[in-house]
């Protein structure tokens, strides 16, 4: 079993490893409908992502490593990780909370702190709660102080693969024993025309939102949203990532490309949660829909990639070769009271899901 390889070409017994005192493996989730999914509990990482192509081709969909020693020694440390405790970035790495200023935040993006610090949730071996067919359940206690962030804080994430579509949900959850702050969201790349496939300008994509949060030039925002329309940042309406990805406009200069959160459009009428986002690939027709109880979506378009290290099936991931959906909350929000809030307080439970839908484009306008 542990020299099986999965579809997308893994081995369980290459992510077979004791890091930092604990046991990491490998686990595969799937359904009969030709999703498979296989996740690392070193930093919760979603190594690989497999669905059909309008073929039937099984196709892998996410960038990652093909081994353990890969991901402890890689350049990119965030490849289909959970990011937290506090996903984006918090200025200055400093915030205050109920008249306490915290600002020993670790500064590891600019003047910023990025990610949950320089050992965030990435970097951390999660404990196996629950493993089946299609369910993987981890969990991880972070202490006190750790990273500078106060409050011992649980966590809990679930994967799941739906058994008779090819939707893959993340739902979160976490406690804590006194104030804290809390952003959670899965970090993926993703390119629809199949991991190692060196661009993404051409696919299709919309995301379901009227304002978007311009930054400056540390990518920290700098004041209320601003509309979409009109600009290079538009993903109402459906169009290429690589449309407008090079015009001369500021804020794609700031970001080398998009890296910023848009703010998603709740306005149904019947209180459902509509679409987040919607991608499809022209190569292989992959339709991949997005939908999150989250106030924010995050596009960015992997502007900092440099195809230096070697993914899996000896696979490189050249610059704009994937772009991640990370649903979350708005970066910066702790010291920003007028954006969503971020606290997570004793007696409360942090609640939140995204799923990830993927079908082909026949079969979605059916």
């Amino acid at each position: 079993m542990e020299n099986e390889q999965t579809l997308s070409g893994l081995k369980i017994s290459d992510f077979q490893k004791v890091v930092d005192g604990k046991e990491v493996s490998l686990y595969v989730i799937k359904n009969d409908a030709g999703m498979e999914v296989s996740i690392t509990n070193y930093g919760a990482k979603v190594v690989s992502l497999v669905v059909p192509d309008k073929d039937g081709k099984p196709t892998d969909v996410v960038t990652g490593h093909a081994s353990i020693d890969d991901y402890l020694t890689s350049e990119e440390p965030y490849f289909g990780a959970i990011c937290g405790r506090y996903g984006n970035r918090i200025a200055k790495g400093r915030f205050e909370l109920d008249g306490v200023v915290y600002d020993n935040l670790a500064i590891n993006n600019g003047p910023n702190s990025l990610h949950g610090g320089v050992k965030g949730f990435n970097s951390v071996v999660w404990d196996v709660l629950e493993v089946s067919e299609n369910v993987l359940k981890l969990k991880y206690v972070s202490v006190d102080g750790e990273e500078g962030f106060p409050g011992t804080l649980e966590t809990t994430v679930e994967y799941r693969v739906v058994k008779d579509e090819n939707y893959f949900t993340v739902k979160y959850g976490a406690v804590t024993d006194k104030p804290t702050v809390l952003n959670l969201t899965n970090h993926s790349y993703f390119n629809l025309s199949g991991a190692g496939d060196p661009d993404i300008g051409d696919h299709l994509l919309s995301i379901n939102a009227d304002y978007y949060l311009p930054t400056d030039e540390t990518a920290i925002p700098y004041g209320p949203k601003e509309p979409v329309k009109g600009t290079p940042m538009d993903f109402k309406e459906v169009k290429t990532i690589g449309e407008h990805i090079n015009d001369d406009f500021e804020q794609l200069k700031f970001g080398h490309g998009y890296d910023h959160t848009y703010i998603l459009d709740r306005s149904r009428s019947d209180g459902n949660i509509d679409y987040s986002a919607i991608s499809i690939s022209p190569k292989t027709d992959i339709v991949m829909g997005v939908i999150t109880s989250e106030p924010g979506l995050q596009l960015y378009t992997g502007n900092w990639m440099t195809g230096n290290l070697v993914g899996k099936n000896g696979q490189r991931y050249p610059r704009r070769s994937a772009f991640c959906l990370e649903t979350q909350h708005f970066p910066d929000s702790p010291n920003r009271p007028e954006y969503p809030s971020t606290v997570l307080r004793p007696n409360e439970h942090f609640l939140s899901f995204t799923i990830f839908m993927f079908t082909t484009v026949n079969s979605h306008q059916k």
